[in-house]
């Protein structure tokens, strides 16, 4: 009978423990796409261990590692390959989302008209703008967490500083966190 208890206590944790993972995770929408589903990242967004001291909802992105984690409770995160500023162009820090945006126009900073004079001034949203799908905008900076569609360049030191994703990716990003959710930079 106490056997009996005790494994009905441990039923009612895990759904209770559940419910509370679910709030950052619908482990449907990335584990299990189906038998032919192929993901156009190089690399593929994970589910893994990731013992921390952020608060579940923060994302770290670590640029050595050319990673983004979303932290999740018990100590576990979504790990998403990303592509990271070049050398010169890496940096670290603390901003909150402060904007997001689905199809965002681009127009390219001063800074980096004045070393591409070829770009564009102006280009409107769409499957040819560089900042893909989504775009998150991180406090009052020049950078982003944004989409691509070059996903050849996830896991590359290729951009001006923004955060490089697959448009599939940074659309699940997008679609988990809110404006206002915390980003630490970690320049390693």
């Amino acid at each position: 009978m106490t056997r009996i208890l005790a494994l009905l206590i441990a039923i009612v944790f895990v759904f209770n423990g559940k419910s509370a993972f679910a709030q950052y995770v619908d482990t449907g929408d990335f584990m299990n796409f189906g038998p032919n589903f192929t993901s156009a990242s190089p690399v593929p967004r994970q589910l893994v261990y990731f013992p921390s001291r952020y608060a579940p909802g923060t994302i770290v992105i670590r640029t050595g590692e050319r990673r983004l984690y979303l932290v999740l409770p018990q100590g576990q995160a979504l790990r998403y390959g990303i592509g990271v500023g070049r050398a010169g162009f890496r940096w670290s820090g603390v901003h909150r989302i402060s904007a997001k945006k689905e199809w965002p126009s681009w127009t390219p900073p001063a800074q980096m008209i004045a070393r591409r004079p070829d770009l564009p001034r102006h280009m409107k949203g769409g499957i040819e703008n560089p900042l893909g799908a989504r775009a998150m905008y991180l406090g009052s900076t020049l950078y982003r967490i944004h989409g691509s569609n070059e996903p050849e360049t996830i896991g590359q030191a290729v951009s001006s500083g923004c955060f490089r994703m697959t448009n599939e990716d940074v659309v699940d990003l997008y679609n988990r966190v809110p404006i206002g959710t915390t980003v630490v930079v970690v320049n390693n």
